[in-house]
């Protein structure tokens, strides 16, 4: 079962985010970041590793979601950022 699921609600399709997922929305509120600038600014909330097997399924799944954007910045970077739904 992945960390968020849509649930039915009387204005349409509501979104039952993670704690951990609001947060990552909140950090890129302030600017579009690659996943290892979202990894440390979570590290600093947290004060502890973040580990990737947990960052990034919660990042594709808001990705999904549609509530984020993924952009290749390089070969071997991606950037993410809100949509206007995030």
């Amino acid at each position: 079962m992945s960390e968020a699921q849509a649930v039915t609600g009387e204005e349409g399709i509501a979104r039952e985010m993670t704690a951990f997922q609001n947060n990552i929305l909140i950090i890129l509120a302030k600017e579009p970041m690659y996943g290892l600038a979202i990894k440390r600014e979570l590290e600093d909330y947290y004060g502890t590793e973040v580990n990737h097997g947990r960052l990034y399924p919660n990042l594709d799944e808001l990705v999904e979601l549609g509530l984020v954007e993924k952009s290749e910045l390089d070969k071997r970077t991606n950037e993410y950022s809100l949509t206007d739904d995030g």
